[in-house]
């Protein structure tokens, strides 16, 4: 347990990678401010684990002014959803104001100047923003993450299906807890990795038919993968009602993935989150529940 009396505030509190990182930063003693959209049983749930809870939005000037007052270090993460360079510049001003030290910045494997989505050369853009900052700032950029094939899988028949517009491309899935993992050890130790990028990756690099065998394997049940268009994957997002912006994200990163973008392994979660990844198999296990049923997202064979 430490004693330092260092603030660190997580935005995106309830969401996956900002409540890991929570959990990790109470676990060992830290003071964390949790940024929630509103009072609900995930934000009591983070009150009586210790965080200090406070209701706002990014999109508020003043409600991120209050939010950040005498904060050491931040995680800052915007959903797939319009306004990320407003919300960035509130979020760079009040911190700048302040006299936050720090922030870890979730962006994308795909932000890039050139990048087709919109989203993406949002992220890339918001990366040069906080550059310019004085804030100690580290940009993670994960690839897709282990939780996308719980939001994309289908049950049918006692089989599995990945029905994805993801080609013969490749990339090593990462959890949210590792990543998790990584941000709380950013903010408690910025100063080696201002200004870096750090992509994130789970420890092997697959297709989809080597997921689809690996989970197979796991739930003991055939599970397949069947490459579908791009077209047919943003027909099946729009009749599920998901949002303009986030089909033009993933219809493009589809097309990035099919061209090696999200590929690639290194070493980052080990060596600054002091963890090996977890693997699909692994991720698979400790879901396993959540396989159980269809996700949400799951495109429907026609």
């Amino acid at each position: 347990m430490t004693h330092d009396d260092r603030l660190f505030l997580i935005t995106g509190a309830t969401g996956k990678t900002g409540g890991g990182a929570i959990d990790l930063l109470l676990e060992s003693g830290h003071r964390v401010r949790a940024m929630v959209h509103r009072e609900d049983g995930r934000s009591r749930s983070l009150a009586e684990a210790g965080a200090e809870v406070v209701v706002s939005d990014l999109h508020d000037l003043d409600g991120v002014t209050a939010a950040v007052q005498g904060v050491t270090g931040a995680y800052l993460c915007h959903p797939i959803l319009p306004g990320l360079i407003e919300a960035t510049t509130y979020f760079a001003q009040a911190a700048t104001e302040a006299g936050v030290r720090s922030v870890v910045n979730m962006s994308q494997i795909s932000a890039r100047r050139e990048a087709g989505s919109n989203a993406a050369r949002q992220h890339w853009l918001c990366e040069r923003l906080l550059d310019r900052t004085n804030l100690l700032t580290t940009h993670i950029r994960p690839t897709f993450f282990a939780e996308w094939l719980k939001m994309w899988w289908e049950l049918r028949d006692g089989e599995g299906y990945l029905r994805l517009p993801f080609g013969e491309g490749r990339h090593a899935p990462i959890a949210a807890a590792d990543q998790a993992r990584v941000i709380a050890a950013l903010l408690l130790d910025p100063e080696p990795h201002d200004r870096a990028v750090y992509t994130l990756h789970g420890p092997v690099e697959l297709n989809h038919h080597d997921i689809a065998r690996a989970m197979s394997t796991t739930l003991g049940i055939p599970v397949h993968y069947e490459p579908i268009s791009v077209e047919e994957f943003g027909s099946a997002m729009a009749e599920r009602g998901l949002s303009a912006h986030l089909i033009q994200h993933l219809s493009n990163v589809a097309v990035d993935y099919q061209n090696g973008v999200f590929a690639g392994t290194n070493d980052n979660v080990e060596t600054i989150g002091q963890h090996t990844p977890l693997s699909v198999e692994q991720f698979v296990i400790d879901n396993k529940p959540d396989f159980a049923t269809s996700g949400p997202n799951f495109v429907p064979a026609t």
